[in-house]
């Protein structure tokens, strides 16, 4: 068929050139490509760079605000009120880390309930810790907040003392042998 179509066409080729375009219609059609090549194409939407930029503001505000909302709801650690309580806070705070450093060393499948007992006291104490902060900002360092505060570290110092001692019991009862 399609050898069918392509000897009609050269048999009867003078039959479908019988229309001459109107004069001029070269020079016409030449001017239409060259006036569309002139003309600027216009890209639909907005330019990449004025979008990064609007993301950058708002990234940047975001941040602003966050940190905005984040300090109304810090207080102030003992370090803020004097040097000398900035001393007690770091005292207290080495001396829970080391304890619990250590704590963590001895740590085994036989006393690790005992370990995550004690640990989830520290946080609860941890948790009233930050109330405390917030109460000391707002009543403007308080002796009674201070004291609170500083019964605070005492406890949590108190309670990693009594795991040690806990622990210690716990390896002279328990032979290497039976521990799990």
């Amino acid at each position: 068929m399609k050898n069918n179509m392509e000897e009609f066409f050269k048999n009867n080729k003078h039959e479908f050139d019988f229309a001459e375009p109107d004069v001029g219609h070269f020079e016409r059609f030449r001017a239409r490509l060259e006036k569309v090549d002139e003309t600027p194409k216009k890209k639909g939407g907005t330019p990449w760079y004025i979008l990064a930029v609007a993301a950058s503001v708002l990234l940047f505000f975001g941040y602003w605000m966050g940190n905005y909302n984040q300090s109304d709801s810090r207080g102030i650690d003992l370090a803020d009120v004097s040097p000398k309580m900035e001393e007690t806070q770091n005292f207290y705070m080495t001396s829970i880390q080391k304890e619990v450093e250590e704590i963590k060393t001895r740590k085994t499948p036989a006393n690790q309930k005992i370990i995550e007992d004690a640990f989830i006291q520290l946080e609860l104490l941890e948790t009233n810790y930050r109330k405390l902060t917030l109460e000391l900002k707002e009543s403007n360092a308080d002796k009674r907040v201070i004291y609170a505060m500083i019964t605070n570290f005492q406890t949590r110092l108190q309670i990693l003392q009594n795991l040690m001692d806990q622990l210690e019991e716990f390896e002279e009862l328990v032979p290497q042998e039976n521990r799990v």
